[in-house]
């Protein structure tokens, strides 16, 4: 239904409000944090009534949220966030998305632009080479049936153990790279055959590895707590679950629409099929989940520690000079069993974050004991031809948004739009003149992702910042990606 069906105000400079009595069956309001260049966009497509849809849920607790970057998705809109009471509430794979734990990390070295520039495009080169992109790509990692099945219930554990991260490394993950709770008794067999080859695997679409420089420091003390520096080369690598979380949510989507059924939810669109938190198929889709999430995050170190090889080959120096160090990653597809103050009592709730990551204050007990005193990173990504930036949790998140803030900077068209915008080869020729190099296993790709698709990432920034979502700490420039 086009956005313009549903009303909604203007309560603030970053906010707009779609009141619960707009529709009979919204059970709260729908707030989405937006400034008005941001609301010009979203007015093109249907999210706000998704925010509205969502609203109808059983047992949402607090206000139905949108981040800045919001744009129609499957069921959530795509930076939607909403929390469920355990007891009363539903948990819903719309609310978590076909990609599980899609998310970013990234990793910091000791060189400067200046080491790297006469070999950037070696570099970029020698990553495109041996990181596999691409739809269906395979064969970066092979591991046993075994093997397989640990991956998915230790996460990050055992990648440490395969000497693939270090302990380090995992310290400085989002749930220290592991959900515990994870059970491979609720992945079907056609599950673990798409992802058994996938690990430390890309894939196309929005997916990347880039290359970047720390552009400008914003918050000298963090960002020195985070170890960065201006001039600073990084690697940022946005990838998910694979065909494996991908497969997860397909199966379990038939099973949460009979459930919804079964226990008398009534949806307002059926791409929010769920089920009772507390429910067998409740619980059964969450253990089913972190399993992809699991495997989600040793996807992602793989790369890493496969990038790590490279940067030390291309430069002739060994990895142990070069301080390759992962600052941190985060999840943007998850949902969660946390505690929040809620009306001012804490409850237990499933957080659904569909294209939003987690935010967490200085003190915050989740946050690494290393970044403790300053709070959690939150990476957000631009596009191929716009810088990316590292924020760092606050208080207020944990107020306004259940401790989350936005992604990346949220698609403005589709890929099939993106298409007729440019050609492949115009935009890697483009980028180029801009000093950032790009290579891709297809050059559609290269169309549908190229920057003019996307939101303008320093708006998203600025409204993250000024509802107090996460606080700026450094803006890291694209050198060049390689893509699927």
């Amino acid at each position: 239904m086009p956005s313009d069906k549903i009303s909604f105000e203007k309560i603030g400079p970053f906010r707009y409000r779609i009141r619960r009595e707009t529709r009979a069956d919204m059970r709260t309001d729908g707030i989405m944090f937006l400034n008005d260049a941001l609301m010009e966009k979203v007015q093109a497509d249907a999210s706000p009534q998704q925010v509205a849809n969502v609203a109808t849920l059983p047992g949402i607790v607090g206000d139905s949220l949108a981040m800045p970057d919001m744009h129609w998705g499957y069921g959530f809109p795509i930076g939607g966030v909403a929390a469920f009471d355990v007891d009363e509430g539903v948990i819903s794979p719309g609310g978590v998305g076909y990609d599980i734990n899609c998310g970013v990390s990234l990793t910091r070295t000791s060189l400067r632009i200046g080491d790297v520039q006469a070999k950037l495009g070696e570099l970029i080169n020698r990553l495109f080479e041996r990181i596999p992109t691409g739809v269906g790509s395979h064969g970066a990692l092979k591991v046993s049936r075994d093997d397989f099945e640990r991956v998915i219930v230790q996460g990050a554990q055992w990648a440490v153990k395969h000497g693939l991260a270090s302990e380090e490394d995992r310290l400085h993950m989002e749930d220290e790279g592991c959900l515990e709770g994870a059970d491979p008794d609720a992945v079907s067999g056609k599950a673990r055959e798409r992802g058994f080859d996938q690990i430390g695997t890309l894939g196309a679409g929005n997916h990347f590895v880039e290359v970047q420089v720390v552009e400008r420091v914003l918050d000298p003390e963090t960002a020195a707590a985070f170890g960065l520096f201006e001039g600073q080369i990084c690697l940022m690598v946005h990838s998910g679950s694979r065909g494996f979380g991908y497969q997860v949510c397909t199966e379990y989507l038939p099973v949460m629409d009979r459930a919804a059924n079964r226990y008398g939810v009534q949806l307002a669109d059926r791409q929010l099929a769920c089920a009772p938190v507390s429910s067998d198929e409740g619980r059964r889709y969450l253990a089913a989940m972190k399993c992809a999430a699991n495997y989600a995050w040793v996807n992602r170190l793989v790369m890493k520690h496969h990038a790590a090889k490279v940067i030390a080959e291309v430069m002739g120096l060994k990895e142990s000079a070069l301080e390759i160090r992962l600052v941190y990653d985060v999840c943007h597809n998850i949902a969660k069993i946390e505690e929040h103050l809620v009306g001012g009592k804490t409850r237990k709730v499933c957080v659904h974050r569909k294209g939003a990551t987690r935010s967490l204050p200085a003190g915050h007990p989740l946050v690494p004991l290393a970044y403790r005193h300053v709070g959690q990173p939150v990476l957000i990504p631009g596009d191929m031809g716009r810088a990316s930036y590292v924020l760092v949790g606050t208080d207020a998140a944990l107020t306004e948004s259940f401790g989350s803030a936005p992604h990346g900077a949220g698609r403005l068209m589709s890929r099939h739009q993106g298409a007729k915008l440019m050609r492949g080869e115009d935009v890697r020729d483009k980028l180029a003149r801009q000093g950032i190099i790009v290579q891709a296993r297809s050059r559609a790709t290269l169309a549908e992702e190229q920057p003019d698709v996307y939101k303008d990432v320093e708006e998203v920034v600025k409204v993250a910042a000024g509802v107090g979502l996460a606080r700026p700490v450094a803006r890291l420039k694209p050198l060049g990606a390689i893509k699927g």
